[in-house]
């Protein structure tokens, strides 16, 4: 036993037994996660040697497999990657993504957290719980159900903004047409639709903070601002960091809202990277090829992103 010793008054050795290295345990967590790890490989994983596309001018041969097409096909190196940078698209379809993607974490971050606060200093639970069903009620909703909605509030003719407009005595507006206001549309739909569900990430952390910590607080005569400030938001963090990561990711693959709405006009004004990246692999003449090098184009963005705010998060830390 541990303790004993000799009568020399040296101790003695413990026999501990040895553990296996794969217990019972170990082997029915590693058999649940089989499929996932199968379904990542597959469908992951094994699709990235098609990378390999990107840096070849992608034919398909009639009756023939992917693998003899892409083998057979004639490999360019870079040169896809550099029709790409010199085209004039790519200066306005860098800047439609960034600056979507900043916007869209932005308020995708300021609002749900502001409402959150506000939900949480409600006394009547009741009202608490609509104005959370109420919020979250369009997360729901499909783009295609809400391009119907902004097709009949938009419509020239009969659009309800039109109406509201001509009504007060001023000519109605070709929506459709007009390019100028479509970046703002769109930053209004996104955050309607996506509020409802970062405001409840939010709302389960802010309900899960240690209520001595506002407690003390109040003891000290902070405000409600103060307490906000030095207690809410240093507690919100980790939940922060993690909201920013999935609107990065979500941001950078807005597609569906822009085909479904206005189909990237007017004027390219909803133009970004993922849609180009269809309309070139798939509208009018399939250029493969050099859809798959946009893509690595676009990843590479996401990567460089995702680094700084990792670097960002660690720095604060």
């Amino acid at each position: 036993m541990v303790g004993n010793t000799e009568k020399t008054g040296q101790p003695l050795a413990v026999n501990r037994p040895k553990r296996n290295r794969l217990t019972r345990d170990d082997l029915e967590l590693s058999l649940l996660g089989l499929p996932a790890f199968i379904w990542y490989v597959l469908f992951c994983y094994l699709p990235m040697f098609g990378l390999i596309i990107a840096f070849k001018q992608y034919k398909i041969f009639p009756r023939q497999s992917f693998l003899y097409n892409l083998f057979h096909s004639e490999f360019v190196g870079f040169k896809n990657f550099s029709f790409f940078i010199h085209n004039n698209a790519f200066a306005m379809l860098l800047r439609n993504t960034l600056l979507y993607n900043i916007v869209f974490i932005i308020l995708g971050i300021v609002i749900p957290v502001a409402l959150a606060v506000m939900i949480n200093e409600l006394y009547s639970k009741r009202a608490s719980k609509t104005y959370q069903t109420l919020m979250f009620f369009p997360h729901f909703l499909s783009w295609v159900v809400v391009s119907y909605f902004v097709f009949a509030f938009l419509n020239t003719d009969y659009g309800t903004l039109n109406r509201v407009i001509m009504f007060f005595g001023g000519e109605p507006h070709r929506w459709y047409s007009e390019a100028t206001y479509w970046p703002l549309f769109f930053v209004i739909l996104k955050v309607w639709k996506g509020t409802g569900y970062g405001m409840v990430v939010y709302l389960a952390t802010i309900t899960g903070i240690d209520g001595s910590l506002y407690e003390a607080a109040m003891l000290d005569g902070a405000s409600k601002w103060q307490i906000f400030w030095n207690v809410t938001l240093p507690q919100l963090k980790p939940t922060t960091f993690f909201v920013i990561i999935m609107l990065t990711i979500a941001s950078f693959k807005v597609y569906d809202q822009m085909y479904m709405i206005t189909q990237g006009g007017p004027g390219n004004a909803t133009m970004t990277l993922v849609y180009y990246i269809y309309n070139v692999a798939f509208v009018n003449t399939p250029k493969y090829g050099y859809a798959s090098a946009v893509a690595m184009v676009l990843f590479v963005l996401v990567l460089a992103v995702t680094i700084v705010q990792f670097k960002g998060s660690s720095n604060n830390d």
